[in-house]
């Protein structure tokens, strides 16, 4: 049996798309309505913009009309992924809001819960051509924002999927005696080790490691920061990965993560671990987005990990409304709209999104299967409308032929560390 899966990156979405009668938007669509089944992250939340709003939000206040789930089914998507920084915008009834919008409709959504066993969960979309299961974890988050377990005598706490990260700062031995020396002289380990004492905290399980704060160093040949995947959180994964190996055709495993290895583009190195281990466990695929732009294709075992496809849909400048500590945030005066405040927020797009333009050209995979097997990737480039007005950018259509050019140009080049390698110009990759 054939099927054919569309991947899309994050979408933010504000306003009506027109996605059928916008001449301009209707081609690209249409080939999110051809496909099987297309896949995209919602990134914010249905909410009607009810709920209390969060002091730490993922970095704007993401809240958008219900309506605009609409807009997307109209558009074509079949599979939402919920678990990401903005999740707990509007705190937790915001998120139970935008749960349940999209229960009302009956959409395929995973990510998020009432419980954390219901955030782990995949959920299932079958089209003729077959079904496709989705596990959607989240590794960019405030602390609180994770799901919390039900116990036989008390709920659990609605939140996301998380991927706690493990993070180890490597440095130099004199380093390493400079910063114990400080903590020694400030009090700071004298403070920990009678919270220990008292109960209120335990000694790492690594006594190679030195904390300082939240931040955990140990002793290495230079100067480094090492990441790896939660293995609590891998496990748990790993189990329903497990599980919808055997009542799906393909198992999707969506990482909403920012972390980067230097550059913004390049993967922080627990990334690539944990989606391999996916695949080893029995996923089909892992789709990345989070830090708004393109970073490379690995096939992993003939498997394609996307570790991220960038903007979709960029309409974070059109958000109606900004709570107070929005304001606070962006250092904006009171009575400024939020128009305002996004543009005193990007200097007039002289920073940020509007003045970078990998922020607004990304690709579109299609991937084509027959009996399960992986066939081929058709890369489809396009472009959010980088320039144009702020109300119109931010909005997908097809990438002329030199921007489109120049974009697989860079996915490729993107792609290469990672082994993968595409014939010139090429918008196809074939496999098997």
């Amino acid at each position: 049996m054939a099927l054919s899966l569309l991947l899309t990156g994050d979408s933010i979405l504000q306003r009506r798309l027109n996605s059928r009668d916008d001449a301009e938007l209707r081609p690209l669509f249409d080939k999110v309505r051809a496909a099987d089944i297309a896949f995209t992250n919602l990134e914010g939340l249905a909410n009607d913009y009810r709920g209390d709003p969060a002091l730490e939000s993922g970095g704007s206040h993401f809240g958008a009309p219900a309506w605009v789930l609409d807009e997307l089914v109209a558009a074509g998507f079949d599979l939402f992924a919920t678990a990401t920084n903005h999740a707990l915008d509007y705190s937790i009834q915001g998120l139970v809001h935008t749960i349940e919008a999209l229960e009302a409709r009956g959409l395929s959504f995973a990510g998020v819960g009432r419980t954390l066993e219901d955030a782990r969960r995949p959920c299932y979309h079958t089209s003729p051509a077959g079904t496709v299961a989705m596990i959607s974890c989240c590794s960019t988050f405030a602390k609180g924002n994770e799901a919390g377990t039900q116990r036989p005598d008390l709920p659990g706490r609605p939140g996301l999927s998380p991927l706690h990260v493990e993070t180890v700062h490597e440095v130099t031995e004199p380093q390493l005696a400079a910063l114990r020396e400080v903590a020694d002289q400030l009090g700071l380990e004298a403070e920990r080790q009678h919270k220990i004492k008292m109960g209120f905290a335990y000694p790492l399980a690594d006594p190679a490691l030195f904390p300082l704060g939240d931040l955990k160093f140990k002793s290495a040949n230079r100067a480094q920061v090492r990441t790896t995947p939660n293995a609590k959180d891998v496990a748990a994964m790993v189990r329903w990965v497990k599980e919808a190996r055997g009542l799906a055709d393909l198992v999707l495993v969506s990482l909403h993560a920012h972390e980067q290895l230097g550059s913004k583009d390049i993967p922080a190195e627990f990334i690539p671990a944990f989606a391999r281990e996916m695949i080893d466990s029995g996923a089909d695929l892992v789709v990345g987005h989070g830090p708004h732009l393109l970073r490379g294709l690995e096939l992993y075992k003939q498997k394609p990990i996307f570790y991220s496809l960038g903007n979709f849909i960029g309409q974070n400048e059109l958000v109606a409304k900004i709570p107070a500590d929005g304001y606070e945030r962006f250092r904006a005066e009171p009575d400024l709209t939020p128009g305002q405040v996004y543009q005193k927020r990007t200097q007039g797009d002289q920073a940020g999104f509007p003045a970078d333009r990998r922020y607004w050209e990304s690709v579109v995979p299609t991937l084509s299967y027959e009996d399960g097997e992986l066939r081929s990737i058709e890369l489809t480039p396009i472009s959010l409308g980088w320039k144009d007005a702020r109300h119109r950018r931010g909005r997908p259509r097809l990438a002329g032929a030199e921007e489109g050019r120049a974009i697989l140009d860079r996915f490729a080049a993107l792609s290469r560390p990672f082994g993968t390698e595409f014939a010139n110009e090429a918008r196809s990759i074939r496999l098997g």
